[in-house]
Order: structure tokens, then C-alpha cells, then sequence
């Protein structure tokens, strides 16, 4: 009996338990959903020694093109919401120093423009992030760039040394966008 008496008390507690903790469920809230994800990536890195930048005549001392199809791939073009781009220089030359980016498009006209300007070493690193939509420059021109064109200019002399060990000149970039998948 009192084992009985046991089992129908477990019984209408959980019963209770059941019936007075649920509600309907809504199973459609995943249409109210929204994610937007976000993707980095390494877009370029340049080293260029000071004994590169001494035997260099004039005052280019680099240009180089970089492939950019980062936005090839219509999913991506038609999903990205914003995008930063983050530079980051460092001179340890004794040269004064101008680097320019240029963003072109596909048959080669220049989109926009990102000029650095650094003076000879001893200085810090200097870091930029532009940003491109909603808060920053048109993402139209991230979205219809084919190639980055780098360029270096000496703003010094082709004869001075830095007493700092192993001087060069060093740009990275990395860019990080985010999406919406729904």
C-alpha cells in the first residue's frame, strides 16, 4: 500500500511538473534569426632590407601588384555587410618613407588610394584600420577591387645606414569582414 501510495505520488508530481513548466513551443524562431559571422584573413606581407633600399637608384625602391579576388566568389560578394582593413608599418631604415596603395579594379583604374608616410628610425609602428561600409568607405570599392599595387618610395638618401641590427622596412595587412547568411 504504501509503495502504491508512493508511485501514484511520483506519478502526479511529475505530471505536475510536466503539464505546469511547458508552453507551446515556436519553432519558427529561427526565421527572427540573424547571423553574420566574421571571417579574417592575411592579406599581404612585405620585407624590403635597407641594403635593398641603398642599391636602388631613384626613389622607387618596390612596386609590386597583389592578386585580390577575395570577392570572386558571388556568395561572399552578395552576403558581406562591412569589412576592416588593418595596416601595420614599421621603419627601422634610416630613410624617411612614403608607401602607397593603390586598389584597382579590373581593367586597371585606380578605386582608391592609402598613402603612409613614415620617418626614418627610430619611430613607432604605425597601425591603420579602415573600414569599409555602413561606418567607413564604400564597400563597393573592396567588392569590385582585382589587385593591390604597392609602392615604396625612398624619401632619403641611397647612403645612410641604421645602427639598428637587420634594418628594414615591414607592411603587413590583414582584413577581417563580416557576413550575413541568411
Amino acid at each position: 500500500m504504501i509503495k502504491a501510495l508512493r508511485i501514484l505520488v511520483l506519478v502526479l508530481v511529475g505530471f505536475h511538473l510536466v503539464t505546469s513548466c511547458s508552453e507551446e513551443q515556436d519553432f519558427d524562431q529561427i526565421d527572427d534569426l540573424a547571423i553574420a559571422p566574421s571571417f579574417e584573413t592575411s592579406i599581404f606581407y612585405v620585407k624590403a632590407q635597407e641594403t635593398l633600399i641603398n642599391r636602388v637608384e631613384g626613389l622607387n625602391f618596390f612596386t609590386q601588384d597583389f592578386n585580390f579576388d577575395a570577392f570572386e566568389e558571388p556568395f561572399f560578394t552578395k552576403r558581406v555587410l562591412a569589412g576592416v582593413i588593418t595596416y601595420e608599418l614599421e621603419n627601422t631604415t634610416s630613410k624617411p618613407i612614403e608607401i602607397r596603395l593603390e586598389f584597382l579594379d579590373q581593367e586597371e583604374n585606380v578605386l582608391d588610394t592609402e598613402i603612409f608616410s613614415m620617418d626614418a628610425a627610430p619611430t613607432a609602428i604605425l597601425q591603420r584600420d579602415v573600414a569599409y561600409g555602413a561606418t567607413g568607405k564604400s564597400l563597393d570599392i573592396i567588392k569590385t577591387t582585382s589587385e593591390i599595387r604597392l609602392t615604396a618610395i625612398n624619401l632619403g638618401d641611397n647612403t645612410s645606414e641604421s645602427t639598428i641590427q637587420d634594418p628594414a622596412i615591414v607592411l603587413r595587412s590583414s582584413a577581417q569582414f563580416t557576413l550575413e547568411l541568411k
